[in-house]
């Protein structure tokens, strides 16, 4: 082939995939030094040796079987776990067709995180009919641009906003509970229907958010809603409930685009009032998260949170909390309200990747902002506006 037409085959790849950069040599084997053997290399490696093998068209038909197989939402395996079972050919074949020993695919399993794989883009799942037009993708870090590699072993960086018109698999530190699959959630709510009666309480009616705060790499957005208030008697705030995708009953719901509407529980009347006996004179913070880790628990470093929330009532001094009063009207709402805390009760250590954190909602009139269907506006770093939300008292 002459240097023009590999020029121009190298073109095509480009306009073909819509990567952003093709940068220089593969990352290190299982012979490079030591030093570079960091579970980021060891999950570039992973996906490199993946897109390799699927130039393979039986190991490409076993694998999209077993992805279409997958009871896990969006068709998610559990790479180690896909790796290590007993009746997967994954192992041997990925390193057979590589020319790897079984040993070092096994090693790098180990080296890396909990990694899932995927395809997280709903168009490229219902695309990929398991020929070899497919790249491999991976990321340790949402915020940066995907890395990725095609089945000839060719590796490039992907837009961080935009995925390709190829079909993409993601392989990425695990966010799922593998284990959780097939079981209710266990958290706070009671199981609709049946003719049961909501209970009274806060409720959020509508939702809308300025983008997903999920890169398209980590597939459908975890969008949380937590009641913060006092943790015991200190001056740290823990979560007191959580309504979000992982919750049940009337706290469930699941907001996979920029809006959202229908009614879910944020925190019942009981609870309220007992968070009011044991806590006087204290009230709640409202906090939405994009959760990349475990589910309804915010996992970030407390520093962050602290910084975010010092910040909104820097403008807002104090009124960034709410309570439930009654109105004029002799109603029950949702009003602004002081809130001291400023502390997320949180461990650090125990982060496996940093939750989002979209922000504080703070009430409309306080903030002077008005959007449709809303009376709080979510406001993240900086004083940004996140997005904004309808809170009602039923």
């Amino acid at each position: 082939m002459s240097r023009t037409t590999r020029l121009m085959a190298l073109a095509a790849v480009f306009a073909l995939t819509g990567c952003s950069d093709r940068t220089g040599p593969d990352i290190p084997t299982e012979n490079a030094q030591v030093s570079r053997d960091t579970p980021s290399a060891a999950r570039e490696r992973l996906a490199r040796r993946i897109a390799l093998a699927l130039a393979d068209e039986g190991f490409r038909a076993r694998l999209k079987q077993d992805l279409d197989r997958s009871p896990v939402r969006e068709n998610k395996l559990h790479l180690q776990r896909y790796l290590s079972s007993s009746h997967a050919r994954a192992t041997s074949d990925i390193a057979r067709l590589t020319g790897a020993a079984n040993t070092a695919v096994e090693l790098d399993a180990r080296r890396a995180p909990a990694l899932e794989l995927y395809l997280p883009v709903p168009a490229h799942r219902a695309a990929w009919t398991g020929d070899d037009r497919i790249l491999v993708a991976t990321t340790g870090d949402e915020r940066q641009p995907p890395v990725a590699f095609s089945p000839k072993g060719e590796r490039f960086v992907l837009s961080a906003t935009t995925p390709p018109d190829v079909p993409v698999l993601a392989l990425v530190p695990v966010e799922t509970d593998f284990d959780g699959v097939g079981r209710p959630p266990q958290l706070q709510g009671s199981p609709t229907g049946g003719g049961s009666t909501p209970p009274a309480g806060l409720y959020m009616t509508n939702s809308h958010l300025v983008e997903t705060f999920e890169s398209w790499v980590k597939g459908a957005p975890e969008i949380e809603v937590h009641m913060l208030g006092q943790s015991g008697s200190t001056d740290s705030l823990t979560s007191y409930a959580c309504a979000g995708g992982a919750s049940s009953g009337y706290y469930y719901f699941d907001q996979n685009s920029l809006d959202w509407s229908g009614s879910v529980l944020l925190l019942s009347q009981t609870q309220l009032n007992n968070y009011k006996s044991a806590h006087p004179n204290q009230n709640f913070r409202i906090f939405l998260v994009e959760d990349d880790d475990t589910s309804c628990q915010i996992k970030t470093d407390p520093a962050r949170f602290t910084n975010l929330v010092k910040t909104v009532e820097a403008v807002y001094p104090m009124l960034t909390g709410g309570r439930d009063t009654t109105g004029s009207n002799l109603q029950r709402i949702w009003k602004k309200a002081h809130a001291i805390q400023r502390i997320l009760k949180a461990l650090a250590s125990l982060i496996k990747t940093d939750d989002e954190l979209i922000g504080n909602a703070v009430e409309s009139t306080v903030v002077g902002e008005s959007y449709p269907n809303s009376n709080w506006v979510v406001k993240g770093d900086n004083n940004k506006t996140n997005g904004w939300i309808r809170l009602v008292m039923k």
